[in-house]
């Protein structure tokens, strides 16, 4: 007999195996460092990592999120923007009303890695879901 816990994971897995969906992204914490000059908010530094096809799900951060791009090449976008393809060294900007719609690595074969630098809320989630 399966446990409540187990049945709960299941319910959260999707239906018909993970085939169709890209892999998900590697997020590593860097830097959280509370800003006393501005109350209230906090920075946090992630560096993430697409695998080859590596996308995110359409998600929010409500902060002002800062994209440098270390190796390969991603596209990101935002509701209402136009989608942009970044390489090493180029840089993207969401703020905190933006709905982060395109993340993804712009290859099948290669990876990429990102450093993201958010001004957010003490306390509130990185990753919020759509709303």
């Amino acid at each position: 007999m399966r446990s409540l816990p187990s049945l709960t994971l299941l319910a959260l897995l999707p239906l018909g195996g993970s085939a169709a969906e890209p892999p998900g992204p590697v997020v590593h914490d860097v830097m959280t460092r509370a800003l006393p000059d501005y109350p209230g908010k906090e920075a946090l530094i992630l560096t993430v990592e697409y695998p080859p096809g590596g996308a995110d799900p359409v998600h929010r951060h409500d902060a002002h999120g800062f994209v440098y791009v270390l190796e390969g090449h991603i596209v990101m976008g935002v509701a209402g923007g136009r989608e942009v393809a970044l390489g090493p060294g180029e840089a993207f900007h969401e703020g905190p009303h933006d709905l982060h719609t395109i993340g993804r690595n712009a290859s099948a074969s290669e990876p990429a890695k990102f450093v993201v630098f958010l001004l957010k809320d003490i306390g509130k989630p990185a990753v919020l879901p759509p709303h």
